[in-house]
């Protein structure tokens, strides 16, 4: 079965039930905290598997948790997620961008809680694209390196507790998104500086962007926060600060409001310092341990 034919299946399914119906079909899965998108296993999405004993036991310690989903090559769906915030909505932006024909063909369509929407395409495993976020647009992409919430998974919101639903099919053969294309045209980025060329090349940003992606509850914001100041300090500007961590941010549990508070208050600091000594090094708020019982930390 295909990830479309899973998502007509298992809607009225319990969570253990659908859990199990994705791994049979071969999609890797993991869980997710009862009501919440936080993930239950050490390392996440990393974690994701179809193995039914694996999945029966994570099911049978939590069997109310959220499904979640890797996305990108793992699973082999990306997902444009149309985001509703207030009377904003990325609505619009996705419309234009369809009519122009940055999105065609799609696998399905997933309402979210927030009454927006999950809008399924295959991912290309010898193509990887990574997950990033057009905060002004409301439209975020999920790829490499993400994960999203699969139905029937359920949210707690201040309308009470509300699940992913798939809204619709596509009768059309599936086609996979240009996302590099799809995000210059909902959010066209300025001709970028010399410095600002140099400050894109860093490497620091995805070695920091898949730390992020590791932290745990409790750690968060402080671990965005001073993931941000560490990319300020080299030099990027804010929307390039978002853009590289905003992803890996949200997919632990954090909402796009305070992302993008966060990094707004690393660029408030007056002055940005890296730790020099041992003693100076960030404590509070550290990745969580691996299986080995090696805290990972970055330089």
């Amino acid at each position: 079965m295909s990830v479309a034919e899973v998502l007509l299946a298992t809607g009225r399914m319990s969570p253990r039930d659908a859990a199990l119906t994705f791994a049979r079909a071969g999609t890797p899965i993991f869980p997710c905290a009862v009501e919440g998108k936080r993930p239950l296993t050490r390392s996440g999405f990393h974690d994701a598997s179809s193995d039914l004993d694996l999945v029966r036991a994570w099911w049978s310690r939590w069997p109310n948790a959220n499904i979640g989903m890797p996305t990108g090559s793992t699973s082999g769906i990306d997902v444009v997620d149309i985001d509703v915030a207030g009377e904003e909505s990325g609505f619009s932006a996705f419309e234009r961008a369809a009519t122009a024909g940055h999105l065609e063909r799609e696998l399905a369509r997933v309402r979210t809680p927030s009454g927006g929407l999950h809008v399924y395409f295959p991912a290309v495993p010898s193509r990887p694209q990574r997950c990033w976020q057009a905060a002004a647009a409301h439209i975020d992409f999920r790829g490499a390196g993400g994960y999203v919430l699969i139905p029937p998974s359920m949210l707690a919101t201040d309308r009470g507790r509300v699940a992913y639903r798939l809204f619709s099919l596509s009768a059309a053969n599936a086609r996979p998104v240009d996302a590099e294309s799809l995000r210059k045209f909902i959010d066209p980025r300025p001709v970028a500086t010399a410095a600002g060329i140099a400050a894109s090349a860093s490497p620091d940003s995805e070695r920091l962007a898949k730390w992020v992606s590791r932290l745990q509850e409790g750690e968060r914001n402080h671990g965005l926060f001073w993931a941000a100041c560490r990319l300020a300090e080299a030099g990027f500007s804010p929307s390039d600060v978002e853009a590289a961590l905003g992803a890996a941010a949200s997919s632990v549990g954090l909402p796009q409001w305070e992302i993008a508070t966060t990094i707004r208050s690393a660029f408030r600091q007056p002055t940005i310092a890296t730790p020099t000594t041992a003693d100076a090094t960030w404590r509070e708020c550290r990745a969580p341990r691996t299986q080995r019982g090696e805290a990972p930390c970055l330089p």
